[in-house]
């Protein structure tokens, strides 16, 4: 196994784990923006405001997602078994 193949399966497993995070992060990040300009019109200051809508909104993101994930992972796993024999020649 040479120095390019251990970078090319790295950068697959980055890839994929961006791949997966993405949508979570990007619902979460919305969701904080939207609430930090609520909090910024109102001047209402409550933490706990912040925490509550993210984690909802991040559950039903995970939910909606979660078979379109599974997929993903379970592909790149199957590939991953199967390229174990090129690996390690």
């Amino acid at each position: 196994m040479n120095p390019s193949e251990v970078v090319t399966l790295a950068e697959n497993a980055v890839m994929m784990a961006l791949v997966l995070a993405g949508p979570l992060l990007l619902v979460g990040m919305v969701v904080g923006i939207l609430i930090a300009l609520f909090q910024a019109t109102t001047q209402i200051q409550e933490m706990t405001l912040t925490f509550v809508p993210k984690i909802f909104a991040v559950m039903v993101t995970l939910l909606f997602f979660a078979s379109w994930m599974m997929t993903k992972l379970v592909d790149y796993t199957e590939e991953l078994i199967v390229s174990i024999p090129l690996i390690i020649r």
